[in-house]
């Protein structure tokens, strides 16, 4: 790399902008020659910079038009990501389809998505519906639209037909699959992958749907287990969770990123209890929250100067 200079521009929420953008990453990012910009809203984009890279999570027809006006001006500039390929991620029935188009070459691991369906404003019956696809209970429901606002985040957990009652379509509802507790967070930065173990919902057996209510919010899920498992025992279930081969996951964050044409996503991935080597799966975010994991300011910063590397390329053919 040169000893050269590069100013990334960015536009994210304010909220965003306070977990991402900490001194320890401007910091980081600025001794490997990497400036971050923030870019003012209030201003034409055009009027701004010049930028060698625009990252950004905005929507929007105007912000769309700034973008492609900038794009045209600046043809070497990397915009991360294209609208229209974050778009695909705000749909939570679409969003899983490219998983299955999958083809990763495990050992012995396979990659998939669990059953799920939509119901809209117009279906007669949500147990027909259920029922016709092979849908068993418990099910997750979801909003169909998932944008990151705070309606996209209300999720349930129904554990009997009669907590069908309580959803308002449209929703997604989607297999709910028994997974030791533990979620896997792939978090993907260009080329640059890393993988983390989370508490997730607590597996439930089927002694105990019958005793339980039957339409359960995700905020109060906790309490399904609270009387049988302390944050001692479920920090202990997290530590004796088995990582899936690394190998494996890089390779389906690899594919996703090609799939998708997204730089900046993360997917959250379950085992199977049933079926040791099965991997679902469950959803995809743009431009997660990188900052909760260990020294994210290595990845970004490695993944900045990826870029930078890509915008001399461009500037030399």
């Amino acid at each position: 790399m040169p000893e050269r200079r590069f100013r990334f521009g960015y536009v994210l929420a304010s909220k965003k902008v306070s977990s991402f953008i900490q001194d320890s990453l401007i910091n980081h990012a600025q001794e490997n020659g990497i400036d971050l910009v923030p870019i003012d809203l209030d201003k034409p984009l055009i009027e701004q910079g010049p930028f060698d890279c625009i990252f950004h999570k905005l929507y929007g027809p105007e912000w769309r038009k700034q973008l492609e006006e900038f794009a045209l001006q600046n043809p070497t500039a990397i915009i991360v990501d294209p609208i229209d390929a974050i778009e695909k991620l705000h749909n939570r029935l679409t969003m899983l389809d490219v998983v299955n188009e999958l083809k990763i070459a495990g050992d012995n691991e396979t990659i998939g998505i669990p059953i799920q369906i939509f119901v809209g404003e117009n279906s007669e019956s949500l147990l027909d519906a259920i029922t016709s696809q092979g849908l068993h209970f418990p099910v997750i429901a979801k909003p169909l639209i998932a944008n990151g606002s705070a309606d996209s985040h209300q999720m349930s957990l129904v554990l009997k037909p009669e907590g069908l009652e309580g959803l308002k379509p449209p929703i997604v509802l989607q297999e709910f699959v028994n997974h030791g507790g533990v979620i896997f967070k792939v978090y993907v930065a260009g080329e640059h992958v890393k993988c983390v173990k989370r508490r997730s919902l607590p597996d439930i057996p089927e002694e105990k749907l019958g005793i339980l209510e039957n339409l359960i919010s995700f905020s109060q899920i906790s309490n399904l287990t609270a009387q049988d498992q302390n944050d001692d025992s479920f920090a202990e279930l997290i530590e004796k969770a088995v990582m899936p081969p690394s190998r494996f996951v890089t390779d389906v964050a690899n594919q996703l990123r090609d799939a998708l044409k997204l730089h900046l996503f993360n997917f959250d991935m379950i085992r199977d209890e049933k079926v040791g080597n099965r991997y679902l799966v469950i959803d995809i975010n743009y431009f997660p929250g990188y900052a909760k994991m260990p020294n994210y300011e290595t990845m970004m910063t490695a993944f900045f100067l990826d870029i930078a590397r890509e915008k001399l390329n461009n500037e030399s053919r």
